[in-house]
């Protein structure tokens, strides 16, 4: 079976991701996605990216409505 390829991870992909982390890293994500009213798994998507290369949009650029 072939994998598709997809440009973000769907929301049953975040859950399984979670699934997998420790507990303390699982809550800390779940809260942060909560904080900035963003989806799991987008925040996973960014604590990823942020992780391997540090000039990625991160989590100090999340803040909805920041600037206005």
């Amino acid at each position: 079976m072939q994998a598709k390829l997809q440009e973000q991870l769907s929301p049953n992909d975040a859950e399984i991701i979670l699934g997998c982390l420790p507990e303390r890293i699982r809550a800390a994500l779940i809260a942060r996605a909560t904080e900035i009213e963003y989806p799991i798994e987008a925040v996973i998507e960014m604590a990823i990216a942020s992780f391997l290369d540090t000039e990625t949009l991160g989590f100090a650029d999340c803040k909805p409505g920041r600037g206005q």
